[in-house]
């Protein structure tokens, strides 16, 4: 597994947007019973946080050092750093593993693998990520001019996976129906532009170019949004993927 985003963890934390309730609701609807979860690439742990509500025990893990250090603490929440493609659990261990934004980047051949082994027979698998954004036309042709273009060239292959809503992901078990969802945050300018910086595009971007692209996204993003630290809704799409171990293909 790659790892993008050990610099800057902590923004990462401070700026990654969280998940809506519907999307665990719905998870935890086809499970028999909920005793524990694995998060799997957890980053700084915006998910894992959330499947306490729903799960006895959860482990967290990632291959980033850095990201697990910046993991937001949680009761019954365990953090380890591991690599995706193979854990220390034990066998027939979970009753659920979970992949939130991060599927693209594993070894899924391995990776499939390890799932198999370490899920209970019956138990679920469920990855998701979520897509490029809108706010409002005059600010979102900004973003795709000076943005969007530029990253155009900088963003991993991998990440068509899940622009292509996971239907290439070779999901071993039989699928099962996940529900339309999108997310919505509300952000000030500063709060947008500290959450385009945590993008592997914009990092690559930032490594080869430096930083004037990005300063003249902002001064134009001032122009279309108005008072910076006024809050615009912020929307992107969610893509979903679950299956149940038990029921092959």
């Amino acid at each position: 597994m790659t790892d993008w985003f050990s610099t800057g963890s902590a923004d990462y934390a401070a700026v990654r947007p969280r998940y809506p309730r519907r999307l665990y609701d719905t998870l935890a609807s086809y499970l028999s019973q909920r005793q524990r979860v694995w998060d799997c690439g957890c980053g700084n742990g915006q998910a894992a946080v959330d499947l306490v509500d729903y799960f006895a025990e959860v482990q967290a893990t990632d291959v980033s050092a850095e990201q697990i250090r910046h993991a937001i603490p949680a009761d019954r929440v365990s953090y380890s750093v591991q690599p995706a493609e193979a854990t220390t659990f034990p066998d027939a261990y979970f009753d659920a593993v979970t992949v939130a934004q991060a599927l693209h980047w594993f070894d899924r051949e391995r990776f499939w693998a390890e799932v198999e082994r370490v899920l209970r027979p019956g138990g679920v698998f469920a990855a998701w990520g979520y897509d490029w954004f809108a706010i409002a036309p005059a600010i979102d042709a900004v973003v795709q001019r000076q943005i969007s273009e530029v990253l155009a060239p900088y963003w991993s292959p991998r990440l068509k996976l899940m622009w292509d809503g996971y239907r290439d992901a070779g999901l071993p078990f039989a699928p099962l129906p996940g529900p339309e969802l999108q997310m919505t945050v509300d952000w000030t300018l500063p709060e947008l532009l500290a959450y385009l910086q945590t993008w592997s595009a914009t990092k690559r971007c930032l490594q080869e170019q430096g930083s004037a692209w990005l300063h003249t996204a902002s001064r134009e993003l001032v122009e279309a949004w108005g008072a910076p630290d006024q809050p615009r809704t912020v929307t992107m799409k969610i893509h979903w993927i679950a299956g149940q171990k038990g029921n092959p293909k």
